[in-house]
């Protein structure tokens, strides 16, 4: 008899497809392969719009929570920002979500692992503040993923700046190293952390690149790089989908 694997939650964005015809739910195929890959889970895809107690009902069923990327931002007024201009995407369902999510999963115990719009979704959820364009910051460098039709997705998520692990980080006692290099594809940023979330790392420009929740009883974790491209050519990145994958497999034995 095979061994039970846990179910992994990974978080979808709405697309408008055909000319707004049709909204689909959607996430990047390397976060589901990741999962398969470095965790020994089954991936599932969390739509948006469920309703409250039939989200308490799918969390008893998910033994962890991806919180992906996304090209919508968080909209502001979810953390007392200034209003985006009209032409900014916005992903309504998804901030609904996942948002009741995050505090949902952290009273069950439910590991977490947010990347990019993960991080800032746990921070917002804590109540946290996010900066808008980091690159509009006199003291910030530009954060963005390269643009132009020429760019390959390898020079897309090539390792763009270094990080710094905090003081004690769980980071560095993963990999036994003070810093190491990230992609970088992100406009937005925590601007104030929210209280009870502890901060894991820097980076060069002193950006937070990755936050933890102390009180959470298991993995909980967040970080501003795209960890899900190719985690076989990276040791933290591979790393953390390993310990992630650990504390899914516990959280089954704790049920």
């Amino acid at each position: 008899m095979s061994s039970i694997k846990p179910i992994i939650g990974i978080s979808t964005n709405e697309i408008t497809n055909f000319g707004g015809r049709q909204i689909s739910h959607s996430t990047g195929l390397r976060y589901v392969n990741a999962v398969a890959k470095f965790t020994d889970g089954i991936p599932i895809l969390i739509p948006s719009h469920i309703k409250n107690d039939d989200l308490d009902q799918l969390l008893t069923k998910l033994d962890g929570i991806v919180l992906t990327g996304g090209r919508a931002n968080i909209e502001p007024h979810h953390f007392g920002g200034d209003p985006f201009p009209p032409d900014e995407p916005i992903d309504v369902g998804r901030d609904e979500i996942v948002l009741k999510l995050i505090p949902k999963c952290v009273n069950l115990g439910v590991p977490i692992f947010g990347i990019c719009r993960g991080i800032q979704e746990i921070n917002v959820a804590y109540g946290g503040t996010l900066h808008y364009r980091v690159h509009l910051l006199p003291d910030k460098n530009d954060h963005r993923m390269p643009r132009g039709d020429d760019v390959t997705v390898k020079e897309i998520f090539t390792l763009r700046h270094r990080i710094d692990f905090t003081k004690n980080s769980y980071f560095s006692t993963l990999i036994n190293k003070d810093n190491c290099l990230v992609n970088s594809l992100h406009g937005q940023a925590i601007d104030s952390l929210a209280q009870n979330l502890k901060i894991e790392a820097y980076s060069d420009d002193g950006v937070i690149e990755a936050i933890s929740i102390p009180e959470h009883p298991s993995f909980a974790v967040g970080v501003q790089w795209h960890a899900e491209y190719e985690p076989e050519k990276n040791e933290l990145n591979k790393s953390l989908f390993k310990e992630f994958g650990k504390a899914c497999l516990n959280y089954i034995s704790k049920k």
